[in-house]
């Protein structure tokens, strides 16, 4: 069974990025992949930013990604970036520790002026460390997921199928991996 970690790089529990999250582990378990989930923002703060690569929760973190076979890096968007506890703990990550994944980045925002944050900010970092197998990515704007007032989200149907067809992007490619390996 193959494996994936989502690397959730928002800072606030319950956001809309965790909607679209939810919705990618659903699709992910269809396909049969076990999903592991790492929150980066509850990762010890003095942790990330003393970069304490000896950390146990550090160390955990980091096994997450090197066991899995398939990342996804998601993050809402601020000042045309991705967040900055995403970005500490993306310079923890051994030299070469997303060589021979693939990786599929998921980006929320608030408006589509932030659409190559995902090109231009976070693939090169990527791309740093070993990333070879980068997906063109999801790029959601905050209006295609709607926080209903009994709770929960409503998510746009066009984004429901993008993140359909980048779901089993990822699939195809992580299985033509293993298949050569």
């Amino acid at each position: 069974m193959a494996k994936v970690t989502i690397i959730n790089g928002s800072p606030t529990p319950g956001s809309r990025l965790t909607a679209v999250l939810s919705l990618t582990e659903e699709l992910l378990g269809k396909e049969g992949f076990e999903v592991r989930h790492l929150n980066v923002g509850e990762l010890p703060p003095e942790d990330l930013i003393h970069t304490k690569f000896e950390s146990g929760a550090i160390v955990k973190a980091n096994a997450m990604v090197a066991e899995a076979d398939a990342v996804v890096v998601a993050s809402p968007v601020y000042q045309a970036s991705y967040t900055g506890v995403l970005k500490t703990f993306l310079d923890l990550i051994p030299q070469k520790g997303l060589a021979g994944k693939v990786v599929l980045p998921l980006f929320i925002g608030g408006s589509l002026a932030h659409l190559l944050t995902i090109d231009y900010a976070l693939k090169p970092v990527l791309s740093v460390l070993g990333a070879r197998y980068i997906l063109g990515g999801v790029y959601t704007v905050d209006s295609q997921v709607v926080r209903k007032e009994e709770g929960g989200y409503e998510i746009a149907e066009e984004l429901k199928l993008r993140l359909e067809e980048n779901v089993k992007e990822l699939v195809r490619e992580t299985k033509l991996r293993q298949q050569s390996s």
